[in-house]
């Protein structure tokens, strides 16, 4: 996961699939257009990515790193990850299976099925999801594909970053990054490293990486909440744990009700209809947690039903 390459990879996607990798826009507005106290904010719209989400890097990299068998291509997911696996799967024409838990979204069930996925659902949290769907990998050889805890995934997810500095003319003095498993952050640290402040969100209901860092080593949690079916990874990976120790000094958890009203802010303000997930960023300033004079917020995905932000 070096800046080669994952400069690579941002070339390989230019180069093969610029209809199906989107370059999705950089918005860099006043604070003040967003009601906060710095001189710039970026907000990068990757909820306009295919899919849905910053997970089609991942997966599409994931997918073509190696040949796919007969069985095709099988995934665990909280929704967009599964939803990302399945679309890429389509663009290659192979067959894809998705295991995800009962606390995923009938909306993202729903998008998994219109993309062709055969799709399971089993478990209470991602955790549970993930181990039947490998019992089920032994059992078929299907290609595995992480949501967020293979070399290749979180390089794809670095392509995001170093999309975010072309397009920026530089680099912002923070990056508020979301965390459930880590593949984005990951990614997004591995290219940045010590030139720009990377910033870990999470709810306090998923509080992964909080937690690992408090025993010094990758632990279960408990995960819920308002964002759980998108950051509810029960632990942090083993990729991003390690690169989040050397690259991000600062894990910040953040309430469901400011969360929420960032969510609601977004949308009622800048008609952007993002999931949980992706409002932590704002919610991080908003809420006076994060310092900066020009910070960028990623909007990671947008696999919501629209009737939740009303």
């Amino acid at each position: 996961m070096t800046p080669d390459a994952i400069a690579a990879a941002g070339q390989r996607f230019a180069r093969e699939f610029p209809h199906f990798i989107r370059r999705t826009p950089l918005w860099q507005l006043p604070g003040r257009a967003l009601g906060l106290d710095c001189e710039q904010v970026w907000l990068k719209l990757e909820h306009l990515q295919t899919a849905g989400s910053f997970k089609a890097r991942g997966m599409l990299m994931r997918l073509l790193s190696q040949p796919i068998p007969a069985p095709g291509v099988i995934v665990a997911s909280g929704g967009n990850a599964g939803i990302a696996t399945a679309a890429a799967a389509r663009e290659l024409g192979v067959r894809c299976e998705v295991f995800v838990p009962v606390v995923s979204s009938p909306a993202k069930q729903a998008r998994l099925r219109e993309l062709g996925a055969e799709v399971v659902v089993t478990g209470e949290a991602y955790a549970d999801a993930l181990q039947a769907c490998l019992d089920r990998q032994r059992a078929t050889g299907a290609l595995l594909t992480h949501a967020y805890d293979q070399p290749e995934v979180v390089t794809g997810a670095g392509t995001l970053a170093q999309e975010i500095e072309a397009q920026g003319g530089g680099v912002p003095d923070a990056v508020l990054v979301s965390v459930g498993g880590g593949g984005l952050i990951g990614g997004v640290a591995s290219w940045f490293q010590d030139r720009s402040r990377v910033i870990a969100l999470e709810p306090e209901g998923a509080p992964t990486l909080h937690a690992a860092r408090a025993a010094g080593a990758p632990v279960d949690v408990a995960v819920g909440g308002l964002a759980a079916d998108s950051l509810g990874a029960r632990r942090i990976g083993a990729l991003a744990w390690d690169i989040t120790q050397r690259w991000v000094p600062e894990s910040l958890l953040l309430p469901d009700a400011a969360i929420r009203a960032a969510q609601q802010r977004l949308w009622k303000d800048f008609h952007l209809a993002v999931e949980p997930a992706a409002a932590l960023g704002l919610a991080a300033l908003a809420e006076g947690r994060v310092q900066a004079t020009r910070p960028c917020i990623i909007l990671c995905g947008a696999n919501l039903d629209p009737a939740t932000l009303a």
